[in-house]
C-alpha cells in the first residue's frame, strides 16, 4: 500500500465474506478509481484489485470446536496484521462478517487512531445480543444488510447505515432459467434439484452426506430427477467420494462454483442454512434449510438462539415460508419428502416466488453507492 490513492484495509472470512467484499470493492472503486486495498481475503476480492496477505481460508472456522482447536493461529495472524495496519496507516479499514475475529482487530485500530467499519451487522437480533457491546467498542460505523438493523444498533450508541444487500443488486430480479439450464446442458423440461451443502470443508464433511443421501432417495422415488451439485474449487476431491458411497448411480453433476447459475436453474434446492439461503430466495427458488453441527457446538447455540427461525428467508419474512431441518430433524428421509413436497404442490411454489420478490425488493438498495457514500462520510468526519 503505497502513494496518494485512497487506501483501504479489508479483513473477509470464508467464501460468503469474499463474495460481499467483492461486491463491495467493486462499487467503491467507482468512487475511487485509485484505490488500494490489502488485509485478507480470498479470490473474487483479488479479481477486484485486492492484495491478500492471507487467504480468507486461514479465518474459516466451524463451530466452536473447531475456533478453540484454531485459536493460537488465528490470534497470531490478528496481531500481525494489526502491527502491519498500524504501521502502514492505512485511511479506513472495513471488517467484512467475520465478528469474532475483526471485533478484537478493529478495537485494536481504532484505538490506535484508525478509523474502522464494519461491514454486515451481526445477528445480535438472532442470538449473542451481547456482542453489539464489543460492536460499539470497535466499529466508528456499521453497514447494515437489513433494514431493521440500524435502529436496534442506534437504540445502543453504534451509527450505522442500511446499505441493503449487495446480492440483491447482482442477482436479476427475473432469474435467467432458460439460459442457465442451457449453459448446464438442461432441458427446459427437465425436473431439477440443486444440492448447496456449504463451502466450507467442515460443512461438506457434516452436512454433503445428508444432501446426498436424500437426493439419493429422491431418485429412487423419482428416476426423472437431475441434480446439479456447486462444490467450492480445492473440495471436489472430498465430494467424490461420498458421491460413490451415498448416491451411486444418481446423475448429480459436480460444478466448479457456478451456484447462482444452479440456483436459477432448479426446480428446488436443498441448502445448507447461510447465505446460499438467501441467494436461494433471491432466485426466488422453494428450499430446504438443513444444518448439522457437532454436538457440543449445537448445544450452545440452542440456548443462546432468541428467535426460532435460522434461515435468513424466514428469518426476514418472520414465519416459517420454507421448511427448516435443523440438527436430529436433519434427516436424509425428512429432506428428501420436503423437497418432493414442494415438487408436488405449484400453488405453494407461486406463493413463496411472490414473497420472495417482495424481499427482494426491499434489499435492493444499490448497496455499492450507499456504503460507498457511508465510507465517504466516516473518512471526512
Amino acid at each position: 500500500m503505497s502513494g496518494d490513492a485512497l487506501r483501504l484495509a479489508l479483513v473477509a472470512g470464508e467464501a460468503s465474506g469474499d463474495l460481499l467484499a467483492s461486491l463491495l470493492l467493486a462499487g467503491v472503486r467507482r468512487r475511487w478509481p485509485d484505490l488500494q486495498a490489502a488485509g485478507i481475503g480470498g479470490p473474487r476480492m483479488a479479481a477486484q484489485g485486492f492484495d491478500a496477505w492471507w487467504p480468507h481460508e486461514r479465518l474459516s472456522v466451524f463451530g466452536y470446536v473447531d475456533a478453540f482447536s484454531r485459536l493460537p493461529e488465528l490470534l497470531r495472524i490478528r496481531r500481525q496484521l494489526a502491527e502491519r495496519l498500524l504501521q502502514e496507516r492505512p485511511a479506513a479499514f472495513i471488517g467484512v462478517d467475520a465478528p469474532d475475529f475483526n471485533f478484537g482487530l478493529e478495537t485494536r485500530l481504532r484505538a490506535g487512531g484508525i478509523k474502522t467499519l464494519h461491514f454486515v451487522c451481526p445477528s445480535i437480533w438472532a442470538w449473542r445480543g451481547e456482542r453489539v457491546k464489543k460492536l460499539s467498542e470497535a466499529a466508528d460505523h456499521v453497514l447494515c444488510l437489513f433494514p431493521f438493523e440500524p435502529e436496534l444498533l442506534q437504540r445502543h450508541g453504534v451509527a450505522a447505515s442500511y446499505v441493503g444487500h449487495p446480492l440483491a443488486d447482482v442477482i436479476p430480479l427475473e432469474p435467467p432459467r432458460a439460459a442457465s439450464r442451457a449453459a448446464l446442458g438442461l432441458a427446459d423440461g427437465d425436473t431439477v434439484v440443486a444440492l448447496l451443502p456449504g463451502s466450507r470443508r467442515s460443512e461438506i464433511r457434516h452436512i454433503a452426506p445428508l444432501i446426498l443421501a436424500a437426493a439419493a432417495l429422491m431418485f429412487r422415488q423419482r428416476r426423472e430427477l437431475r441434480f446439479v451439485m456447486p462444490v467450492v474449487p480445492g473440495l471436489r476431491g472430498l465430494v467424490d467420494p461420498l458421491l460413490g458411497q451415498l448416491a451411486p448411480g444418481v446423475p448429480v453433476e459436480l460444478l466448479d462454483g457456478r451456484s447462482h447459475e444452479a440456483l436459477a436453474a432448479c426446480d428446488v434446492t436443498l441448502v445448507a442454512s447461510g447465505t446460499a439461503t438467501l441467494e436461494a430466495a433471491l432466485f426466488k427458488r422453494p428450499m430446504v434449510i438443513c444444518y448439522r453441527l457437532a454436538w457440543l457446538n449445537w448445544q450452545r447455540m440452542k440456548r443462546m438462539r432468541y428467535q426460532p427461525w435460522v434461515g435468513l428467508p424466514n428469518i426476514l419474512s418472520r414465519e416459517f415460508v420454507v421448511p427448516e431441518l435443523i440438527q436430529d430433524d436433519a434427516t436424509p428421509e425428512a429432506l428428501a419428502r420436503e423437497a418432493l413436497a414442494w415438487l408436488d404442490n405449484r400453488p405453494r411454489v407461486e406463493a413463496v416466488e411472490r414473497r420472495f420478490a417482495e424481499l427482494h425488493q426491499l434489499l435492493r438498495q444499490d448497496t455499492a453507492q450507499r456504503a460507498a457514500d457511508a465510507i465517504a462520510q466516516v473518512l471526512a468526519a
